[in-house]
């Protein structure tokens, strides 16, 4: 590894491995280059040879992990610190998707392990949204914060675009969208306002086998009233979301993923100008993220979420789950 290129590897060739792939050849090769992707499943890297055909594929994980200077894994949940311990033996940095493991016992010991050689990808940590957020918040316009509440709705679960891993994504083992959807927004409260506890949480599983299908908890962030639901079934959109921060002096809000919002003196919310759609602002956060990614491979602070705030969140999201 130079000083200034780093060579990445990603394991995982579904839909977000897809996507980060796309993101990493985008860059520019003095950054960052790819060093290839490996899936267990020959469709999906058949796959991949058609979409990108000028994206390396590697024989397998071995193989992956050698040729990479840090190892991106996209795998299901199960099969995360397998990858993850295999690369950090090798020497390699590790990003990982959330969650962590699926065994809330492993992801401890993994974290400890790790120390500061691994990051998780909340891509949050660099939303423009999310900025502008940080940016009012830091202006004064929320004063001091009295509340947050997080509301999360689905037309149906998994979402239209992730039929094809339902067999994982609607199943209790590592699926749902409280560790799929709602990790995200406790990222964001943990991030922006404090840590995560005193938890009082109800989850509904009305379909045999499925998934959760609504979620209702209290809590707190910093010492801040923290109110979260989620369901299924209560909107008409493949995803819905309102993340709110009040305070004595006003209020702000992230909505459907991107767009920051303000409250006027009247009540009524202003959009900001510059806001994105999700589709525009997703590879300006890829891009974002993989600049963090080159930093935490070459051991410089980076403002990716950390593996210890990715333990916070899953120990929330995990307990969660369990009150049924």
């Amino acid at each position: 590894m130079t000083n200034t290129s780093i060579s990445f590897g990603l394991i995982g060739a579904g839909i977000m491995g897809e996507r980060m792939l796309r993101a990493a050849l985008a860059q520019p090769a003095e950054a960052l280059r790819v060093a290839g992707i490996w899936d267990p499943s020959e469709e999906a890297m058949s796959r991949i040879a058609t979409a990108l055909p000028d994206a390396r594929r590697q024989t397998d994980a071995a193989a992956l992990i050698a040729a990479s200077d840090c190892v991106y894994i996209a795998s299901p949940p199960s099969s995360h610190l397998g990858h993850a311990r295999a690369a950090l033996a090798a020497g390699k940095a590790v990003f990982c998707e959330k969650p962590l493991a699926v065994d809330l016992d492993d992801a401890r010991a993994f974290v400890t392990e790790a120390k500061e050689r691994g990051a998780v990808n909340f891509p949050f940590a660099s939303s423009l949204a999310v900025a502008k957020l940080d940016e009012w918040i830091a202006a004064g316009h929320v004063g001091t914060v009295s509340r947050v509440s997080i509301e999360v709705a689905f037309a149906t679960w998994p979402r239209s675009w992730q039929a094809d891993a339902a067999g994982w994504l609607d199943r209790t083992a590592q699926g749902g969208f409280t560790r799929e959807v709602v990790s995200h927004f406790l990222f964001l409260t943990r991030r922006l306002v404090g840590p995560l506890a005193d938890l009082s949480a109800k989850a509904a599983y009305p379909e045999a086998s499925k998934s959760e299908r609504q979620i209702d908890a209290t809590l707190t962030a910093g010492g801040v009233p923290v109110v979260l639901t989620g369901s299924v079934g209560t909107t008409t959109k493949d995803d819905h979301n309102i993340w709110t921060l009040e305070g004595d002096k006003g209020a702000v809000r992230l909505c459907d993923w991107s767009h920051a919002e303000r409250r006027r003196a009247d009540g009524s919310w202003e959009r900001d100008p510059d806001a994105l759609p999700q589709e525009d602002a997703r590879p300006i956060a890829l891009k974002r993220q993989l600049e963090g990614v080159a930093k935490l491979t070459r051991g410089e602070p980076h403002h990716l979420a950390t593996l210890t705030e990715a333990l916070e969140v899953q120990e929330i999201v995990e307990t969660i789950l369990k009150a049924h």
